[in-house]
């Protein structure tokens, strides 16, 4: 499977400072005011369910069984991935994932999209900063993820290739913070 999936980067500012609440507006070009609000006094789990932007992200979270993990306490900083960045993934390869003689591997790559705490957008440019251009992030799958910075954006790298850029940063949740990422992560497999 790794040298079977492509990766599509798409160009986007990081918006370092959201509040609140926040809106992902879906490529679908459904209004705004049409889309559910995401809410920081929702849990992580409860905001992938309401967004049009992570159905996937949402289906990936119901197959591998981890509504409940993210809607514990956490706090938890996620990459999420939205529907663009799934789409890139072979759809061979996500109807693979997703079957439940699969389940092991779907949960380890959504941990890799998960490190413990609360990281904000502020905290990772200062270790970016301090690492001299880049950071190891450690991940609950037991893998790190690599953060730079290209071209003003964040850069968030996996294993075998795997990459995405932050295009929404800070999105807020009641058991942690959410950076929404246009790549899906690949760990170790």
């Amino acid at each position: 499977m790794k040298n079977s999936v492509s990766f599509k980067i798409i160009a986007a500012s990081v918006a370092l400072a959201l509040g609140g609440c926040s809106t992902v507006v879906p490529s679908s070009g459904v209004p705004a005011a049409a889309v559910p609000m995401m809410s920081k006094n929702n849990t992580i789990a409860e905001n992938v369910q309401i967004s049009a932007a992570h159905t996937m992200m949402e289906k990936a979270v119901s197959a591998a069984d981890l509504v409940s993990t993210l809607s514990s306490p956490g706090p938890f900083t996620v990459f999420a991935p939205t529907d663009d960045a799934f789409s890139a993934v072979p759809a061979a390869s996500m109807e693979m994932l997703l079957q439940p003689s699969n389940k092991q591997a779907l949960q380890k790559v959504l941990y890799y999209h998960v490190v413990a705490g609360e990281v904000s957008a502020k905290d990772l440019m200062a270790k970016i900063a301090a690492g001299g251009g880049k950071t190891m992030i450690n991940t609950i799958a037991g893998e790190q993820l690599t953060a730079t910075v290209s071209g003003g954006n964040v850069v968030i790298i996996g294993k075998n290739g795997s990459m995405g850029t932050v295009t929404r940063a800070d999105v807020g949740q009641s058991n942690g913070v959410m950076h929404v990422l246009d790549g899906v992560l690949l760990p170790t497999m």
